[in-house]
């Protein structure tokens, strides 16, 4: 499905969005919840992620496709490594099966795992055979993926002896590793994180049986996005927390930097273009522990005329495209300047396209994020997005609450 996004030149719009449980929550709490069977969530998100989850952990077959979930291909080879007697390939989409899982293999090997590679050496599909794990202390480097670290910390409660896990070097996305401890937290595990050592004590019953999982703030930074671009746009958000798990929260304070205001409501955000706001012509930010904002804010810099240096990127590489290669394409489309490093993207934006230019065509190269970072760009141009159902990854409703705002 292509959707033609036609700029309406919307400078002014108020309106209120109900956003399901966020995505992260949501994969490591029915990891849990596998685990600890009282266990009752509530909110839970509706992506397609987390639906494909839900179904994997209820499949007996011999083979189990994820298609394009990252998370859950992580999580997945963690969990059936521990669960003695399971016998079964774990594989993905094409693209699922060129995104390394090397890191996370060798150390669950490490505590006995039972895990051979199928096709080619370090990446999925993978066969695994659940061994009990008896081993208690594993090392890791911990600049790769935050998600390796956390499909230990997950499987960690169950074991016989619990787990020591040593965090080698410079740590990515720490905020999703307190994340994952958080909850671990909430449901009464009890851990120690000492330097660069996590200790995880064994747990048998949960001190809880229900959990509400927070609306997902990644899917709130494109209204962040689309109340920079606006003149005097409000939106408002719902279910949030001021003292949120997740790492994207910090959207509240790096979207001052393009006039945005955020009120906290009860469980809800409001966020409102401020009238006075004098917006700087060339920006900064390090993204190592919220990389999955760097496309809104690369988006939101060229819809403003505002240069950027965007760091701590590397991971960008291996998620459901090479990000960093994919936003330099489509920036250029809009007469951007754009130069990418391994880790980095470096833009600067020109007087954007002028209005006789034909519309372009945005790629999404099956990554939900790169239609959603895109569309509020539309309150400046006309184009169209290609595939658009791509949102369906992490977001369903994507489109229908888009076009609640900005038809208005």
């Amino acid at each position: 499905m292509d959707i033609f996004l036609n700029n309406t030149n919307i400078n002014s719009f108020d309106g209120d969005i109900v956003i399901t449980g966020s995505k992260s929550e949501s994969s490591r709490l029915l990891i849990l919840q596998y685990f600890y069977k009282k266990l009752e969530l509530i909110n839970l998100s509706n992506s397609d992620d987390t639906l494909t989850l839900q179904n994997a952990l209820k499949i007996n077959n011999d083979i189990v496709n994820i298609g394009h979930a990252g998370t859950a291909m992580r999580f997945l080879t963690a969990l059936f490594s521990s669960i003695k007697g399971i016998d079964i390939t774990l594989t993905g989409s094409n693209r699922m099966q060129n995104r390394p899982i090397k890191v996370l293999v060798d150390a669950l090997t490490l505590l006995g795992a039972d895990i051979t590679y199928l096709n080619n050496e370090g990446f999925p599909p993978l066969k695994i055979k659940g061994n009990e794990l008896v081993k208690d202390y594993v090392s890791i480097i911990g600049n790769v993926s935050s998600q390796y670290i956390s499909a230990l910390l997950l499987i960690a409660p169950s074991l016989k002896k619990g787990l020591k896990i040593e965090l080698l070097g410079k740590i990515t996305s720490i905020p999703y590793i307190k994340m994952t401890l958080s909850l671990l937290e909430s449901i009464g595990v009890e851990y120690k994180w000492n330097d660069n050592i996590i200790s995880i004590r064994p747990l048998h019953l949960v001190n809880k049986s229900e959990l509400i999982v927070e609306s997902d703030w990644s899917s709130a930074s494109y209204y962040y996005s689309l109340v920079a671009l606006s003149k005097n746009g409000k939106v408002k958000l719902s279910s949030f927390k001021e003292n949120s798990l997740q790492g994207d929260s910090a959207l509240a304070e790096i979207f001052t930097n393009f006039g945005v205001k955020t009120t906290f409501i009860d469980n809800s955000i409001v966020l409102e273009k401020t009238s006075d706001f004098n917006q700087k012509k060339h920006l900064v930010f390090n993204l190592t522990n919220t990389p999955d904002i760097a496309q809104t804010i690369a988006v939101t810099c060229l819809g403003l005329g505002v240069s950027c240096g965007l760091f701590g990127l590397h991971t960008l590489k291996i998620k459901e495209t090479d990000r960093l290669k994919a936003l330099k394409i489509e920036l250029q489309k809009f007469d951007a300047r754009v130069r990418i490093t391994d880790d980095s993207l470096h833009l600067k934006s020109s007087e954007l396209i002028v209005k006789n230019k034909k519309s372009p065509f945005i790629n999404t190269y099956d990554d939900h994020r790169m239609a959603m970072a895109f569309a509020p760009l539309s309150l400046k141009y006309d184009f169209t997005i290609k595939d658009a159902d791509v949102v369906s990854k992490s977001y369903p409703e994507f489109w229908e609450h888009f076009n609640l705002i900005t038809k208005q």
